[in-house]
């Protein structure tokens, strides 16, 4: 029996959840499944408004690329030699 495209893809994506930092994961539902602004999230987790905003978009490249490959992103690193 073929599995159904939308539980593979709800998979990867518990999969991609689950890699993510906790701190990331956190932000990451709260603005998505509890609707919350990232102000409120900022004021929460106490990280400044632009924290939370690179943190967002970190998970959602991370999910984005979980979905398409399979796997966690290799880490990238940011500091110049």
């Amino acid at each position: 029996m073929p599995r159904n495209p939308d539980h593979e893809r709800l998979e990867r994506l518990e999969a991609a959840l689950l890699t993510m930092p906790r701190l990331r994961r956190e932000i990451f539902l709260a603005v998505r499944l509890d609707a919350m602004s990232y102000e409120d999230v900022a004021r929460i987790t106490g990280l400044s408004v632009r924290a939370v905003e690179r943190q967002m978009a970190r998970a959602i490249a991370h999910i984005g690329y979980h979905l398409r490959h399979g796997e966690a992103p290799p880490p990238r690193r940011w500091r110049r030699k």
